[in-house]
């Protein structure tokens, strides 16, 4: 096993050393505890409840939380997924083979095709988010069909992801990073903030990052680089916000998923082990923004409009292990190119007021809209009939590029693959009783799906799906004192039809199914005391389920039904000890009354900060994740063990002179612990593995 890597960059060090010899005055004193403060990590409870608009979590009835830009600084993430780490009702994987996110909510994936952006599909990069552009990370558990539409990746059904950009604040800002990740990854962010004009009408924000370098996965590199620019005007009655961003991110040797081509789950390798191939990489590079207006056409009426358009393209040879003998950890290797682009808009508009005194009501009518065109081909190396290449899980040999097994398009020039329209009006009702102590939601959401599938080779029109549904929302919340809030909901989901995978023994391999419906239930309550908020939720959503049929193709098949309870915490339990943390209990059920695989049945987290009261500037913080067993198959044959991993830091805040300077220091898996994270997987019996222990520091300056 590798030693524990402690070798930290020279600008931390420095800054370590130099510490003690600052002279702190009451003026620098000042600059300490107003710097700790600010960078307390915390949560938000409420968030963007998509037509509905923001609203504290106590006033709706579903289950919402934000985590806001403190959390990212102090963390240091290198994607989202280590953002949504910190949600104990969350857990990430990737795609097959490549460094896609998938996020596994209520037991239902989420995909990166269906994160939104500023409220919008579409606009957010796919696959790998970095996080340094945003300044909130906002979570609906459960479905959202009618709030947000309809997901245009046909994902998302037991929750959703909302990101926003960062906006100008009221206070000006200038800041400057340096961050480290153990073994090599290196970086910079900067981030400046100003408000113009006689009364701050005008805003501007500017924030960038790089990073560069080996990860603590052996040989695995990744690069990543942002920029993001957000000019906004506010008048008394209007405001108008215009967001451009930019993101290229590329990983070399990424440590893939491992799937089973026997019936046994093989020991773990590792913790840092890296069994890809040296071949294989990934590289995105998106473009995207967004437009958006808000108008006061009277005291409680408003209307808005927002816009926004993403360009990206990416480009990858991905690989992949089956592993074919679990106690040698023998298997066969191959790869996949895939080049695509994708071209997507959204846009939505409505209006929302509120009228009445004894009663009150709360309407919005709207609509939106989402275009997208996708584009890619692909090219399968697996060598001659499909064999792959002879490789081993644990005593990887480096080989050469295997030679095409099966082109699909023109690699060079790839033509729409799939086109895509989703249009929908919605209209909706909130009655406010007893000083809105009680608030009765229901509403009708009209969506249409519009999708076509092309062949690759020709061009031709594949498939066509064109139908519209109707999907309604009711939902009640009562609070019967304060600061108690009791509610219950009925959604559905509306998502378009899955694609088949790309397998030639399936006869209907990279078909695309009809869009399907499910439905919610959900009961819960949220309390707050003294500075702590508490959430629970019961809930059961059942859906059309998904899987290789008898005629050897992949369709619709029974139905699915996911129950569970979610419990989240937290807050400030005292002064300057500050707490997140909750856990989910998950039943997910396929046809058949089998449990759904890589959906773990328990999981819970604890994330804690202490300002240490006896070193004036010193937070001390700590987490561990624990995740349950899980089945590997849907036969559920095989399981995964549960596992927990411990990840313990401090950051430091000193004033050099009246500029305050933030050191960070986290170890993530102090133990090293070596386990399977996930068997989620779309299609077939896959594993990922856990990542090893790894260091992060970095110094932060506010000028």
């Amino acid at each position: 096993m590798r030693a524990f890597n402690t070798t930290l960059p020279a600008f931390v060090i420095a800054a370590a050393i130099a510490t003690p010899a600052l002279a702190q005055d009451n003026a620098g004193e000042e600059i300490v505890v107003t710097a700790q403060a600010e960078n307390a990590t915390v949560i938000v409870n409420g968030g963007s409840a998509g037509v509905l608009g923001d609203r504290p979590a106590e006033d709706l009835p579903f289950s919402i939380r934000s985590y806001d830009e403190s959390l990212i600084l102090n963390q240091q993430p290198q994607t989202l997924g280590e953002v949504l780490q910190n949600d104990p009702t969350i857990r990430s994987t990737f795609g097959f083979g490549n460094a896609a996110e998938l996020f596994i909510i209520r037991g239902f994936a989420l995909s990166g095709d269906d994160i939104g952006m500023n409220g919008l599909y579409g606009i957010a990069p796919r696959q790998l988010i970095a996080p340094e552009l945003f300044e909130s990370v906002q979570v609906l558990n459960g479905s959202s069909a009618f709030l947000n539409g309809a997901a245009p990746g046909g994902s998302g059904l037991g929750g959703s992801v909302n990101l926003l950009l960062k906006r100008a604040g009221d206070k000006p800002l200038t800041r400057a990073t340096l961050g480290y990740t153990g073994d090599a990854h290196i970086g910079g962010s900067f981030d400046v903030s100003r408000r113009f004009g006689n009364d701050g009408e005008w805003g501007l924000r500017v924030n960038g990052a790089y990073r560069d370098g080996e990860v603590s996965i052996d040989r695995e590199d990744r690069r990543n680089q942002v920029l993001g620019v957000a000019l906004d005007w506010r008048s008394d009655r209007a405001r108008v916000v215009l967001d451009l961003a930019y993101q290229e991110v590329r990983v070399d040797s990424l440590r893939h998923k491992v799937s089973l081509g026997v019936n046994a789950v093989p020991a773990v390798p590792e913790a840092d082990a890296n069994f890809a191939q040296d071949f294989t990489y990934t590289e995105m590079r998106d473009l995207f923004g967004a437009i958006s207006a808000e108008y006061d056409v009277a005291e409680n009426v408003l209307l808005y409009a927002r816009a926004g358009a993403r360009d990206g393209r990416e480009d990858g040879i991905y690989g992949g292990i089956t592993v074919n003998d679990a106690l040698t950890g023998d298997g066969t290797g191959n790869a996949l190119y895939v080049p695509r682009t994708d071209n997507n808009e959204a846009a939505e508009a409505g209006i929302r007021a509120k009228f009445g005194s004894t009663v009150t009501n709360e309407v919005n009518f709207g609509g939106n809209a989402n275009w997208q065109v996708n584009r890619n081909a692909f090219d399968f190396r697996y060598g001659p009939g499909f064999a792959g290449f002879p490789t081993n899980l644990y005593d990887t040999v480096q080989v050469p590029l295997p030679s095409s097994s099966l082109v699909g398009g023109n690699l060079d020039n790839p033509g729409p693959r799939t086109r895509s329209q989703l249009t929908s009006i919605f209209a909706s009702d909130t009655l406010g009783f007893w000083d809105d102590r009680i608030l009765l939601t229901g509403g009708l959401r009209l969506q249409t799906i519009n999708a076509k599938t092309f062949d690759y080779d020709t061009g031709d029109l594949f498939e066509e799906y064109d139908d519209d549904a109707v999907t309604p929302v009711i939902g009640l919340v009562v609070k019967p004192i304060e600061r108690l809030s009791l509610y219950a909901n009925r959604i559905e989901a509306l998502q378009q039809g899955p694609v088949a995978p790309i397998d030639p023994n399936l006869t209907n391999s990279g078909d695309m199914l009809a869009p399907r419906k499910s439905v919610q239930y959900e009961i819960g309550g949220k309390i707050g005391f003294g500075r702590m908020f508490a959430g629970l939720a019961l809930y059961q959503i059942e859906r059309p389920g998904e899987g290789i049929l008898p005629d050897n193709s992949f369709g619709y098949l029974g139905n699915q039904r996911h129950r569970g309870v979610e419990l989240t915490l937290n807050g400030e339990i005292t002064e300057g000890l500050r707490l997140i943390s909750g856990l989910a209990v998950t039943d997910a059920e396929l046809v058949g009354g089998t449990e759904v695989p890589g959906v773990p049945g328990f999981t819970a987290n604890s994330d804690i900060e202490w300002d240490m009261p006896f070193v004036p500037g010193l937070t001390a913080v700590g987490r561990v994740t624990y995740t349950g067993e899980q089945w590997v198959d849907t036969a559920n044959t095989m399981k995964l063990d549960d596992w927990a991993v411990f990840d313990l830091g401090a950051r430091y805040v000193f004033a050099a002179g009246e500029t305050p300077v933030t050191l960070r220091l986290t170890v993530d898996n102090v133990t090293n612990e070596r386990y399977w994270a996930s068997a989620f997987d779309s299609f077939f019996p896959a594993l990922l593995q856990g990542q090893p222990r790894t260091v992060k520091a970095s110094i932060s300056a506010d000028f």
